[in-house]
C-alpha cells in the first residue's frame, strides 16, 4: 500500500528473492523510461523500497507520481500473481 508522507509517495515492496526483486525493477524501469518518470528506490534481497517525488513541481507528489504508483502496482500484482 502507498503512503503519502513527506511530499513522496512510498511503499515496500517484499518478494520471493533477489532474482525476482530485480526482475520486478527491470520491469518498473522500462514503465519509467516510457513515462520519463523516475523513481528513487532501494533493494537489499528481498525487498524494494521505493520513493516518488516530481522534481520539477518543487518535489511533492503529482498525477506523475500517482500514474507510475498505479502502473507499479500493476507490475507488482501480475509477479505475485504468476508465482502463486
Amino acid at each position: 500500500m502507498w503512503k503519502e508522507e513527506d511530499d513522496k509517495l512510498t511503499r515496500s515492496l517484499t518478494f520471493k528473492d533477489f532474482k525476482q526483486a530485480l526482475a520486478f525493477i527491470n520491469k518498473v524501469g522500462e514503465v519509467a523510461e516510457e513515462l520519463n518518470h523516475h523513481p528513487w528506490w532501494s533493494n537489499v534481497y528481498n525487498k524494494v523500497e521505493i520513493e516518488l517525488t516530481t522534481h520539477d513541481a518543487g518535489n511533492t507528489v503529482t498525477e506523475k507520481d500517482f500514474k507510475l504508483a498505479r502502473r507499479i502496482d500493476e507490475i507488482y500484482d501480475r509477479m505475485k500473481a504468476s508465482n502463486g
